[in-house]
């Protein structure tokens, strides 16, 4: 699956949020409502927490058309991202704060076929982006700090969607992650934000589809 072109606003739902004894359920239940589907993958080590690995992703690909937006919170993507493209990723983003030479790493991703994400934490200046943006497909913008779910949004997140966005070319995507309900979603997409990670807000309801439904179209209001 190729990343969904610029120029709509798209909902990925984060599955780390999900009742994993019915994972294949819940991505079901909001399949027809979105392209992406985000996967936060977590090390222990650049964040506290552990998630999955590439043998979930194996697991649940065939049960699934929608684009893997695979979210490398680790500390060695170089090593890991073959393994998650193997699995079924069709996009790795791994982030700014890890490596010396991001664009060495950009250039393995691309290698492997997989579309390329740059994300950075919110502590993070957004400058920092500047000698890579140019080569990536997305860039993720966190709005809360890393490796927790269900935190509330950072206020200056909107503005710093904002000067990212200005950075960007039109066809690359500006994605957020962290406390995006339909509160926030009409904030940062008029920030510039086009793709909005939900998991919290989404999974933890009865009906995941009627809040993405709604997430969206608050986010279309800006």
């Amino acid at each position: 699956m190729k990343i969904p072109p610029t120029g709509t606003i798209e909902i990925a739902p984060s599955i780390l949020s999900a009742d994993f004894s019915r994972l294949a359920e819940h991505i079901a239940m909001v399949e027809p409502f979105v392209k992406i589907l985000h996967l936060d993958i977590m090390d222990g080590h650049f964040v506290p927490h552990l998630s999955f690995g590439p043998a979930i992703v194996k697991a649940i690909r065939p049960h699934s058309g929608l684009f893997f937006d695979t979210h490398l919170m680790i500390t060695d993507p170089l090593k890991y991202a073959g393994p998650f493209i193997d699995a079924g990723a069709d996009g790795i983003t791994f982030h700014l704060e890890i490596s010396d030479n991001p664009a060495a790493i950009i250039r393995h991703i691309r290698k492997l076929g997989a579309a390329v994400g740059i994300s950075i934490k919110p502590k993070t200046p957004t400058e920092a982006l500047a000698p890579v943006i140019a080569d990536v497909d997305m860039v993720l913008l966190m709005s809360v700090e890393p490796g927790f779910g269900g935190q509330s949004f950072i206020a200056n997140s909107t503005r710093r969607a904002a000067e990212i966005r200005k950075m960007l070319r039109p066809n690359q995507r500006l994605e957020i992650d962290g406390g995006i309900d339909t509160t926030t979603a009409p904030i940062v997409t008029a920030a510039g934000v086009d793709t909005l990670v939900a998991g919290n807000s989404v999974f933890s309801k009865p009906d995941p589809a009627a809040v993405i439904q709604a997430i969206l179209i608050a986010a279309r209001r800006h």
